[in-house]
């Protein structure tokens, strides 16, 4: 018998603590593989040296990577809660695509019913976006912003080829945005929401793991 492949390890990032929280409150089995969930600090260039100083480490070589946490909608119609399935990421620095984005989609469907789903190009930026940065930013195709994803994915393909993705949940959204009334309750929305995608997570990772026809 052929010995078995070693398992893929899975590097899950995200910037902020509470971000942190509510993914390890969701932790649970069904893996394909180790899994890193990864607090890589505020802003893009927090998320640079973080992920590429983990990678470093020969228990991740060839890990997957995926990029989640919270980010803001740019698109008229989204709400706080809502799920962000990246098709690409993209900055000044470079665009990365993702890898199984439809797989992701249904499975976030299926984990966390009720939720709409979004897919599109996600943006980075290295500070908060509002109002009309909001709406120029719109205009290029991006669907949601956020401050780490790009650099993540960017800083992940640049130490060797891998699988990337990124999931966020809308914390704020042109109609919904953090300075108005009801900021809490999006925030708290969005945090239930974070807590419960990890299964969708393992599901890609585990998919990885496949055989390619």
């Amino acid at each position: 018998m052929s010995p078995q492949p070693a398992p893929v390890p899975l590097l899950i990032a995200c910037a902020l603590g509470i971000e942190q929280f509510a993914l390890r409150a969701g932790e649970g089995g069904g893996a394909g593989g180790p899994v890193t969930v990864l607090r890589t600090g505020m802003g893009p260039r927090a998320a640079e040296r973080s992920v590429t100083r983990v990678l470093t480490d020969p228990a991740l070589a060839g890990a997957a990577v995926l990029a989640t946490g919270f980010c803001a909608g740019l698109a008229p119609g989204m709400h706080p809660g809502d799920l962000v399935v990246a098709e690409e990421t993209r900055d000044p620095a470079g665009t990365v695509p993702c890898v199984g984005t439809d797989l992701l989609v249904k499975e976030l469907v299926r984990t966390v019913p009720g939720r709409t789903v979004h897919t599109g190009p996600l943006t980075g930026s290295d500070h908060v976006v509002r109002g009309q940065e909001r709406s120029d930013l719109l205009t290029t195709g991006a669907i949601a912003v956020d401050m780490e994803s790009a650099a993540t994915l960017l800083s992940a393909v640049r130490t060797g080829e891998r699988p990337v993705a990124a999931v966020r949940v809308v914390v704020d959204a042109p109609e919904h945005e953090l300075v108005r009334i009801g900021t809490l309750r999006g925030g708290i929305s969005a945090f239930r929401v974070l807590r419960t995608v990890l299964p969708a997570f393992y599901e890609w990772h585990r998919s990885l793991l496949l055989p390619r026809r």
